[in-house]
Formats: C-alpha cells, structure tokens, sequence
C-alpha cells in the first residue's frame, strides 16, 4: 500500500495529524506543509510556565505571547487549535528536577527533561485521545523506518541538529512521531514561513532554557533549594583549600570564570562534591575524561547486552560533534570509552551515541552520565 509524506498508509486526507506547535517558526511551517498537503491538522499549544517576564521576552516559548502566536498561525491556515496546561506537570517532571540536579552538583539538560515527560508522554497521548493518526513537530531530527521498525536520525542541516534531545525518546513514541523537517535547512523553513504569510517567519528561535527569562538559572534553583546556596571550600587536586565559594549551584564541571582565585595559572572546575559543599578545582589537563559510567539507559537501536560491546560515535554535550568511542555493559554497568578522551564531561548531561559523525547518522541510543573518573577519584581529600 501507498504511503504519503509521514510514511502513513493511504492519502493524507485519511488521517489526522496533532501538530506541536510551540509559537515558533519551526512548527508553524511544520502546520502549514501538512494542511496544505490535505491532513486533518490539530494544532496543540502547551502551556507550561508563566513566569512574568518570560511570557513576553523574544526567545522563550511555551509561555503567554507564544500561545496568542500559534493561534495566529492556527487562524491563517485555517486549523483548528487547542492550548494544554500543563503547568503543574512541566513544574514537576521539568523545573523540579532541574533544581534537584544542580543541588547534587549536575548540570541538567531540562529539554531532554521536557521532551520526556510533557511533550511525548502527555501531548502524544492526548493526541492519541483525538484520534491522531500522528504527533508532528518542528525538531529538526529526521526518522524512517527501517525492517520494520522506525529509527531515528541526524537532520540534513547539521547546525540545528537536536537528535542529542531526543535520545531518550522510546522506540514506541518513535512509531508515532514525525519530524518533517528532517531534510531541511532553516533557511528554507524560514522562507517558507514567508511564503505562508506567518507572522512568525523573522521570529527568534527559543532560547536553550526556556523557564529561566533573565538566564541565570542559579536565581530559579537558589529560589527552590535555597540549602544549595551554602558557602563551602574551594579545594584544589592536590588537598589545598584555595577560597570558598557562594553556593556549588553557581558553578558547573569545566567552569574557568567566576573563581575568583589569582594562583598563576588557570584554574577549572574539576568535580562538585555538592554533600560536602565543595568545589574541586585543577589544572586543565585535570579536565580530561575518557570513560562515563551512564544510567537510564534507552535504545532506540539494537540493545547492547551483558557483556557486549559496540564501536559507537559519542556526543557528551549538544554542542560537541559525536566522537569515537566504545560502549559496553558489565556486569550491568553500561559505561562508554571515550577515544582520545573529552574535556569538561558533567554528571547529569547526556551521552548519546550514533552509528557514525555524518550528518544523517543514526541515533543509536545513550543515557544520562552518572559519573566520572573526574566525579570520583580526583576529589581532593576531605
């Protein structure tokens, strides 16, 4: 049987598609593409947070002027266009979470978070509850299925590549959900935004932290856990105490600035013993990882087994292309060699690993990294 652009079985005509749509350019294009093929297309606004200033600040989604956005949009391509709160659940499963990790001295990826809990948990199954056929969104990430199952994959424009969010996407909310934009650049959703006569066409894109408006994120966690604002010690590889510190929360792993320490030469953030309320601190050499020991494993490629391992490509943060590595599991511990090792590898970001560094790569899986030979052995004495 014939299938059509979201690799659905029929005409477009026969099926109803749920389109995220965040108030952004991105998603509108990704609306107007499947009205104007002739699906049965439902916006979905989620409201999430409604902190004062982020609801008009350029940049932030999810929030006040972003919905009255999508609604605009909505209304010039004639869908139908409903709006969701979830403020409670994105506080809980997002927001919550997020201060947890940096009281535990991690750095959180609240997107990943966000992606998990709200958006493919409770919008796809209110989709579900529509009768959708499909959950569409405006990642650029592209999926296709593969003998029999769907997989996912790097998108064509590598500068806005956001597979590393959704690695933890289940291989169950991949059967469901499409990425249009996969084989496109921006440039081009943007002119398309144009041509739709979108008033979001020259709209800037959604900033990394969307709940935190001023960008500093350690006011919204010292708000929350204000036990983490804790003065402690500022202790160097060796055992010496250097200073002290106004908080672990107002620092993250490879941190250089903001020490306030003149010893010479430079000095980064090596580990954070945040039971201790300590900051450990070295030379940069003292950055290099190569082996995490990850959790919350989730493939969306063949699992690795006991015992097995599997030459992979690996990205510790979204900002670093995928690099050589090796990922095994022993004894149920599933860890990834890094070759050539990494700089500034965190406890709390992900790892997420890929079957090679090109653009369209398959997202093979990851997990969260737990730990780190920095995160163990090389704190300084207590």
């Amino acid at each position: 049987m014939e299938t059509n652009s979201l690799d659905l079985p029929g005409r477009p005509q026969d099926h109803r598609v749920v389109v995220a749509m965040s108030g952004g350019v991105d998603s509108s294009v990704v609306a107007g593409l499947l009205a104007a093929e002739g699906f049965d297309v439902i916006g979905m606004t989620l409201q999430l947070y409604d902190h004062g200033a982020a609801t008009q600040k350029k940049g932030a989604c999810c929030a006040g002027s972003d919905i009255h956005d999508a609604r605009l949009v909505a209304d010039r391509l004639g869908i139908a266009h409903y709006v969701l709160n979830y403020e409670s659940r994105f506080h809980e499963g997002v927001i919550e979470a997020f201060a947890d990790a940096y009281a535990r001295g991690e750095t959180p990826v609240p997107c990943i978070a966000c992606n998990q809990t709200v958006k493919f948990t409770d919008l796809l199954a209110a989709a579900r509850t529509l009768g959708a056929s499909a959950l569409a969104t405006g990642h650029y990430v592209a999926s296709r299925t593969v003998n029999g199952r769907r997989r996912l994959y790097r998108p064509h424009d590598e500068r806005r590549d956001q597979s590393y969010f959704l690695f933890a996407t289940t291989p169950e909310q991949l059967e469901f959900v499409r990425f249009p934009l996969g084989d496109m650049p921006k440039d081009r959703v943007r002119a398309l935004a144009a041509e739709m006569d979108l008033v979001v066409a020259d709209k800037p894109d959604s900033q990394d932290i969307c709940f935190v408006p001023d960008g500093r994120y350690a006011r919204v966690v010292a708000a929350m856990r204000p036990d983490a604002t804790q003065s402690g010690d500022i202790v160097h590889v060796d055992g010496r105490v250097l200073g002290t510190h106004e908080g672990v929360i107002n620092y993250t792993v490879g941190q250089r600035r903001g020490l306030n320490i003149a010893l010479g030469d430079p000095l980064f953030v090596i580990a954070i013993d945040a039971p201790r309320h300590r900051l450990i601190v070295g030379p940069r050499e003292a950055l290099a990882t190569h082996t995490v020991t990850l959790r919350d494993p989730n493939w969306l490629a063949e699992p690795l087994g006991e015992g097995e391992e599997r030459a992979v490509f690996a990205r510790v943060r979204s900002s670093r292309p995928p690099r050589p590595g090796i990922a095994r599991i022993t004894d149920g511990v599933f860890t990834v060699d890094l070759v050539g090792g990494e700089e500034g590898v965190a406890p709390g970001q992900a790892c997420v690993l890929y079957d090679s560094a090109s653009n369209g790569a398959e997202v093979l899986g990851g997990g969260f990294i737990e730990r780190t030979p920095a995160s163990i052995s090389s704190l300084a004495p207590a």
